[in-house]
């Protein structure tokens, strides 16, 4: 390495002391990097250890993206309340966007201060862009609300958004990574901001939230991500199966191309997010809210269930069955399921995420399955009291045993195999009663 020595690179390096490092100490100073953060627009900040329990399932893949993460600094921006409340999604998307900016903004000012003064760190995005090699699998780098709510920055409410204790969930969340320890770091907040009001529950135009607790994932990411990821592939689709245009007008009408073309131009249009906009909690937003309870939801809950509106579904959801009978004035179209696994792993960890709880009512059922092939494992699928379990190896006694080539597999519920074939030609074997396949089918449509 002695090479290097006369270059006028490292002689340049070596002449000159261009770090000020004056406020250089390890461990880092809380207070100065909380002031810090709060001087360059963050609203408010909370400091979590690389090694705290909270974060564990996600401490590789942060230490993956920064090897030297010593520390996560959590900060959150507020966004403009009454732009998110409105019906007018307009005004709601155009105040997501400016915040989320916003929070990467700030975060690139935060990690280019601390680089001047010698100090590695890293900021991974505030939403997007993704990593989308890995689509349909995790594409984000950090997952920001578990990081929040270890830096005491609030607790995920039963609508699965971190409400701060201060400003609510109308807030958007960054992460920080650091490579430096700090003096103080900070723990969840000893209560939960949640007023479990049930207010987003009402609010949900897809019955994603249930009023006890259970959230339907797939609901929610079909109808209101309807023009990102995957709802975005299956617009494409479309466009591909089309014969003609006149053929594509009938599967999207002129209003659902103009908002995939805004979406495409500007930025992806959310479909609802009222949940958030329902929510009264955070000492800066209950006061409406105790002062006229009647009058908040008459003024920020009925306008969003009122609306008229295009509702996405998957057919045979549990979110079809509720908007038709929760809300008849809203029109309901049905899109293809695009959460679609491709590999054997993604289809088991994404079942609970697809799984509609009320079309598995009566199920008792134990499933054990056996992959072949490229991808080779064994799993049960249990399905009781419209629950769903999932583990990595046979437990328990079947009541069906679904042997299967794992490609094979992968196909079918990409819809490119036809199960009559793959059962014809031993692709796909089963032991046990059809009907409990039939039944497996109509709980992930």
């Amino acid at each position: 390495m002695s090479k290097f020595d006369d270059h006028p690179t490292v002689r340049q390096y070596r002449e000159q002391s261009t770090i000020d490092d004056s406020t250089i100490a390890s461990p880092l100073d809380a207070d100065w990097l909380r002031s810090l953060c709060l001087e360059l627009g963050a609203d408010d900040v909370g400091f979590v250890e690389i090694d705290r329990p909270e974060i564990a399932a996600q401490r590789q893949d942060i230490l993956v993206a920064f090897p030297p993460t010593k520390t996560l600094v959590s900060f959150v921006c507020r966004m403009n309340r009454e732009n998110v409340r409105s019906s007018e999604r307009s005004l709601a998307n155009v105040e997501f966007h400016t915040t989320g900016d916003e929070v990467n903004q700030i975060a690139h000012e935060i990690v280019a201060t601390l680089e001047q003064k010698g100090i590695r760190a890293l900021n991974p995005a505030m939403g997007f862009p993704m990593e989308m090699d890995r689509f349909p699998g995790k594409i984000w780098v950090v997952s920001h609300k578990p990081v929040a709510v270890a830096a005491g920055l609030g607790h995920m409410g039963i609508h699965r958004n971190v409400i701060h204790p201060k400003f609510g969930n109308f807030i958007l969340l960054g992460t920080i990574l650091i490579e430096a320890e700090v003096t103080k770091y900070n723990k969840p907040i000893d209560y939960n901001p949640c007023l479990e009001c049930k207010l987003c529950v009402v609010a949900c135009p897809v019955g994603a939230i249930g009023g006890d607790g259970h959230f339907n994932f797939s609901a929610c990411y079909t109808h209101n991500y309807r023009e990102f990821l995957g709802g975005f592939t299956d617009w494409v689709e479309d466009i591909a199966e089309s014969k003609s245009a006149h053929d594509y007008r009938q599967k999207v009408n002129d209003s659902e191309s103009a908002s995939m073309w805004q979406s495409l131009a500007f930025k992806s249009n959310y479909k609802a997010a009222y949940c958030v906009a329902a929510c009264p909690a955070g000492e800066d937003v209950i006061g409406q809210f105790l002062r006229n309870k009647k009058g908040f939801v008459k003024e920020v809950v009925r306008p969003l269930q009122d609306k008229e509106e295009t509702i996405y579904v998957v057919p045979g959801s549990d979110a079809q069955d509720y908007v038709a009978r929760r809300f008849p004035h809203k029109k309901v179209k049905q899109v293809s399921n695009s959460l679609r696994p491709n590999s054997i792993q993604g289809f088991l960890s994404g079942l609970p995420l697809v799984f509609q709880r009320n079309q598995s009512v009566g199920l008792d059922v134990i499933y054990h399955f056996t992959f072949t092939g490229k991808e080779q494992c064994q799993a049960t699928v249990i399905i009781k009291d419209k629950t769903i379990q999932v583990e990595n190896s046979h437990i328990g006694t079947a009541n069906i045993h679904i042997s299967a080539d794992s490609h094979t597999w992968l196909q079918f519920l990409a819809k490119e195999q036809n199960i009559v074939w793959a059962l014809i030609r031993r692709k796909i074997r089963v032991r046990g009663s059809l009907r409990l396949l039939q039944a497996f089918g109509k709980c992930f449509p």
